[in-house]
């Protein structure tokens, strides 16, 4: 079986400024959305070194440890050859294929029996920052729709990358700056949330933003499969429902939202915090 390439990004010429701790930090939650959204059994990833190699971190599903730590060369292996090429490679029977090297096989093949694997970079301003893998094992293969939820999902994962702190912050700052204003939302007396919201600005925090009360658990979950590059149709099959009843609850939450069609609704279900 060969390599089957799929988005067209292209890599810089030299791997620089890569956020390898930025990149671990937000990994399990978008190998989570993307074990989620595709149904995978297996998902895994890890970040560019700044020394240029890929390092294996974060994994659902393995079997064991074989592939912990595991550091991967460019052009070596399907990860690899996603960063060489710069595009997302997918393979249907690992270790038949002739279009990658095999000095991964005993922990792909022999220790996780993976058979059909896929590796997709993720890529801010023509600079892989890492990849994420989605797998199967036995006669399955990974299919079309699994690519393009992979896809989404890189492509938003680079998006946050991209996305740059506020002067003098850290992750960890960040992530104590929303707790303490999820903390505010939740206490009762008023006189303290708004003693809470001051320290909260004071330190940094940017002002909380109303989230839209209206939407419903049901306009939430549209928006959510549709935010990772959901067809209607997928839609329809994940929640259960008709393509027409998916249809009304993105019209109903664009109508809430205050926008035209779902990929603005999307984008101001993620602004508001529903999302």
């Amino acid at each position: 079986m060969g390599v089957y390439p799929f988005s067209r990004v292209r890599p810089s010429a030299k791997l620089l400024d890569v956020l390898p701790d930025r990149f671990q930090t937000l990994l399990p939650q978008r190998l989570d959305m993307l074990r989620r959204a595709t149904g995978l059994p297996v998902v895994f990833g890890g970040a560019v070194t700044p020394g240029h190699e890929l390092l294996l971190t974060s994994f659902q599903g393995t079997h064991g440890t074989s592939l912990h730590g595991l550091r991967v060369g460019t052009g070596r292996g399907l990860g690899g050859t996603a960063i060489a090429m710069g595009t997302a490679v997918r393979v249907n029977d690992y270790a038949t294929t002739r279009a990658i090297t095999h000095e991964f096989d005993q922990m792909v093949v022999v220790n996780e029996r993976l058979t059909s694997v896929f590796a997709y970079p993720v890529t801010v301003r023509g600079t892989v920052h890492g990849v994420l893998y989605g797998a199967v094992r036995g006669q399955a293969t990974v299919g079309d729709r699994a690519i393009r939820m992979a896809g989404a999902i890189a492509q938003g994962f680079a998006q946050d990358l991209d996305m740059p702190f506020p002067q003098n912050q850290t992750l960890h700052t960040q992530a104590a700056l929303r707790e303490l204003a999820e903390v505010a939302k939740l206490v009762g007396d008023p006189v303290l949330r708004e003693r809470l919201r001051k320290v909260h600005q004071n330190l940094g925090g940017e002002p909380a933003v109303s989230v839209p009360t209206g939407l419903t658990p049901r306009e939430l979950d549209t928006l959510r499969l549709a935010a990772v590059g959901a067809s209607n149709r997928e839609i329809a099959a994940e929640l259960g429902l008709s393509t027409e009843t998916v249809k009304a609850y993105l019209r109903g939450a664009m109508r809430k939202l205050g926008v035209h069609n779902r990929t603005a609704a999307v984008h101001a279900a993620r602004s508001t915090g529903a999302l």
